[in-house]
């Protein structure tokens, strides 16, 4: 990269996409499967199933839960909530639904206002 492509922190439009998508392989495909259905449909992201003849695969808009192994661990993985209404609606549903909380809803570290909740995912 030369210098002049370099863009300053301050100049970056954070805004933009720089991931196009993200691939989650399963250990227990059904059960990885049900927690991002229940997690996400409180933030409004659907999903689609798009099983091949070579794998079962469900697409979460860009996340893709695999059926292969080795699981997919130790990601830290973060979806965009419109409001702490839905940041509260998307840890309350993965409590409700058995899955472990790893950080209930309130204030963070990573910047002024930053709102958010954790959920560990079954891998």
């Amino acid at each position: 990269m030369s210098e002049r492509d370099t863009v300053s922190v301050d100049e970056w439009d954070w805004l933009q996409h720089v991931v196009d998508h993200v691939e989650l392989h399963a250990s227990d495909y059904d059960e990885s499967v049900r927690f991002y259905a229940t997690v996400l449909t409180p933030l409004g992201i659907p999903s689609w199933l798009e099983d091949t003849e070579d794998e079962r695969r469900t697409d979460f808009t860009r996340v893709s839960v695999v059926d292969r192994r080795p699981a997919t661990t130790g990601l830290h993985l973060c979806f965009v909530a419109k409001s702490r209404d839905e940041v509260d609606a998307f840890h309350q549903a993965g409590v409700d639904a058995g899955f472990t909380s790893n950080g209930s809803p309130g204030l963070r570290d990573y910047g002024p206002g930053y709102y958010a909740a954790f959920l560990f995912d079954p891998d």
